[in-house]
């Protein structure tokens, strides 16, 4: 038997049982991580009195096609919040609808508040530096960072709260995302299989996996004083990836860190089309790596293994063939748990597999490529020079 074939085998084997490792790990452990849906945490029938709680801080730029409904969603609300909406520099109407929300007779318990960001200081990012100064100003037991275009179901923060008080320090809560087109189905579906390649979602509650934390901007609820303990966004203000990094600090504070699920609790349209998502890539990927190209490209090697090697094994001999078959049914399945437990996505998608994961790896080189020739990060009208944010990118896991 040649040796080449030999090592072909043992190659497309060694793909095959890295994906059924990974898959059945997902298939084992991905129920036990929290549904906010459970009946456990369904509202009593009446919200009891009191104050807020929760300070909500809404950092936006430009933002105006989506932050009026999102302040409404949170204005709906089932329990008492104060709502810190920051126009940080816009130049649409974004600050305009703020303060005209913040005018009119607001619901029982809600308190609606906006500051108006004129200049960046130097030395911070635009979002960082809202979200900094919105939490200097809040004075309750909690506090949620998110952004301007997401929609809340009315009864989101009561359940995440009633699950949070008994159980997290800090709490983030998958989004959902609203997927209008097909190549944004096919792109969801890609990402969130992806993202369970590389990340054990129910290990974030283990103190001992220091190395598994959480942070996301469409839901980051923490408790204020373990946000001020930490450092807050003061601690990373050239950060690009900031949500991220806080859960780090979090996680590596000793600090009680929950991840959970809830589908429709949560919800937003993150880009426009597949090449929307594509776009909007640009800024973080590259910062996901810490600028670091040898990680980028290990990683892209890595991934384009594990992508490409099953569909040619498809083309060879029976011993190889069958290595791509255990593959793509594990693919399968992956894409079946993440439909179930994420957002839901047709099975069918899964036959886009090839082109989406091809849309990833070019993602990857455009982050890099477009961060590398610009010297740095545009992101949302602001130029960060790349330097800068190389010697402020700290880890994240």
């Amino acid at each position: 038997m040649h040796p080449l074939f030999i090592l072909s085998v043992v190659f497309s084997w060694s793909i095959a049982l890295v994906w059924t490792q990974r898959v059945l790990s997902v298939a084992r452990n991905l129920p036990r991580v929290p549904n906010l849906l459970d009946r456990r945490y369904d509202p009593p029938q009446q919200a009891g009195p009191g104050r807020p709680q929760i300070t909500v801080i809404v950092p936006a730029r430009n933002e105006a096609s989506d932050i009026e409904a999102t302040l409404r969603s949170l204005l709906a609300q089932t329990i008492p919040l104060e709502i810190l909406a920051v126009d940080d520099r816009s130049t649409d109407a974004t600050g305009t609808i703020m303060d005209r929300l913040a005018a009119e007779d607001v619901p029982a318990g809600k308190y609606l508040s906006v500051i108006h960001v004129e200049s960046l200081p130097s030395g911070w990012l635009g979002k960082n530096h809202a979200m900094a100064l919105a939490a200097r100003q809040a004075a309750t037991l909690w506090l949620l960072f998110t952004d301007g275009d997401i929609a809340f179901r009315e009864d989101s923060l009561e359940r995440a709260l009633r699950y949070a008080q008994d159980a997290a320090d800090h709490l983030v809560l998958l989004p959902t995302l609203i997927l209008k087109t097909a190549g944004e189905s096919m792109m969801a579906a890609v990402f969130q299989s992806f993202t369970l390649l590389a990340w054990r979602p129910w290990k974030i509650a283990d103190p001992r996996a220091r190395r598994e934390s959480i942070g996301m901007g469409a839901f980051n609820l923490i408790r204020s004083d373990v946000y001020r303990a930490v450092g807050g966004f003061e601690a990373a203000p050239l950060e690009v990836l900031e949500d991220l990094r806080l859960g780090y600090a979090v996680k590596r504070g000793g600090y009680r860190q929950r991840f959970v699920l809830g589908r429709g609790l949560v919800r937003l349209h993150w880009a426009p089309g597949a090449f929307g998502m594509v776009r909007n890539l640009t800024k973080n990927i590259f910062a996901t790596f810490r600028f670091r190209l040898s990680l980028l490209f290990g990683a892209w090697i890595g991934l384009f293994l594990l992508c490409f090697a099953p569909l040619a094994a498809l083309l060879g001999p029976w011993p190889i063939r069958s290595a791509g078959l255990v593959s793509m049914a594990m693919i399968v399945m992956l894409y079946a748990l993440t439909s179930r437990y994420y957002n839901r996505v047709g099975l069918g998608y899964v036959l886009t597999f090839p082109v989406a994961a091809a849309l990833v790896l070019y993602a990857m080189l455009r982050s890099t490529l477009v961060t590398l020739l610009r010297g740095g990060v545009v992101w949302r009208g602001t130029f960060y020079p790349l330097d800068e944010l190389r010697r402020n990118a700290g880890p994240l896991r």
